[in-house]
């Protein structure tokens, strides 16, 4: 039982060296894996990429949903300031404020046709 774990510290001592003098990125076996190696490592950057165009477009999102609320409200506040200010007898109070000869007439309105003769 002492030796299996003997062999295993050894083997990792031994992977350890190799890794901190390099003499296994000079190996054959790690020579033929470079293209596949580089290739997961392509694919890793294309990953960070693609996460970090998504997480980009999300936050633009987010902000565009919070402004379109925010003038949403502007818009329902202005409707009914507009309503109120639009009213009749707003209308009839701020052309006497403004000192206007302007009056309400009280006749109805009518309707003027005209024919043409052809």
């Amino acid at each position: 039982m002492k030796k299996k774990s003997d062999t295993t510290g050894k083997s990792i001592k031994a992977t350890v060296r190799g890794l901190v003098n390099g003499s296994i990125v000079a190996s054959d076996l790690v020579r033929k894996q470079i293209p596949f190696i580089s290739f997961l490592f392509v694919l890793g950057l294309i990953y960070i990429a693609n996460r970090y165009h998504a997480e980009s477009i999300f936050r633009e999102t987010e902000k565009a949903k919070k402004e379109i609320e925010d003038l949403r409200a502007e818009k329902i506040e202005i409707q009914s300031n507009l309503m109120i200010s639009s009213r009749r007898d707003r209308v009839l109070k701020l052309l006497e404020e403004k000192g206007s000869t302007l009056k309400e007439s009280n006749m109805p309105p009518q309707k003027i046709t005209y024919y043409i003769n052809e």
